[in-house]
């Protein structure tokens, strides 16, 4: 039983709304939120390493994610030299259209920073299928499919695929991992190809 007096837990998923696009609208700072999320408690110095960035920049970045209250010093490890941080939620929620139209600009940017991110993780796994065990370069997945669907065809088949991806889903994903598991990225783009020219009437 928790105790009373004991602070809420804060919500597993934030919502993004127009102020706090602005704070992730930097690709940088969408990244770094998402290795605060996957691999824990990071400093400025651990996080440049993985960006292969200096430590001034994550430094600043951080600052700035803090500020919107997206990421929390972790008072539970470092010191006064060595500043420990981590992510305040583990997923982000987001609504395209409304935050299309009210900050179009910055929501662009933010969403560039997702596609770069998605990008990049699809090259890294390019890059190590040579070295790969066999059984994950089997199990592993690079493919397309093409539909003719309407809107609500589509909104039903991505209600069926998050359904699935629920049922596997980690609850923590800095906890350590299970024997014989790895980190697993399931990534989705959805979305209309112009592949023709429409008739015009």
């Amino acid at each position: 039983m928790s105790d009373e007096n004991e602070p809420p837990e804060p919500p597993r998923t934030v919502r993004l709304d127009r102020h706090l696009v602005r704070a992730l609208a930097h690709p940088m700072r969408t990244r770094i939120l998402g290795l605060l999320r996957v691999y824990g408690p990071q400093t400025a110095t651990s996080l440049a390493a993985r960006l292969s960035v200096n430590t001034g920049a994550t430094s600043y970045h951080l600052r700035q994610l803090a500020d919107a209250g997206l990421v929390l010093e972790d008072d539970s490890r470092g010191n006064a030299r060595d500043r420990w941080w981590k992510a305040a939620h583990q997923g982000t929620e987001f609504n395209k259209a409304e935050l299309l139209e009210q900050e179009p600009e910055l929501a662009l940017g933010f969403l560039h920073g997702i596609g770069q991110t998605y990008a990049e993780n699809i090259f890294g796994y390019i890059d190590a299928m040579q070295t790969m065990p066999e059984d994950w370069r089997d199990a592993s997945l690079l493919a397309d499919y093409f539909f003719h669907l309407r809107a609500d065809q589509l909104d039903a088949m991505m209600h069926e695929v998050m359904a699935v991806l629920d049922k596997y889903k980690t609850a923590d994903l800095t906890a350590p991992l299970p024997e014989g598991a790895e980190q697993v990225t399931v990534q989705i783009q959805a979305f209309p190809r112009e592949t023709r020219q429409r008739d015009e009437e």
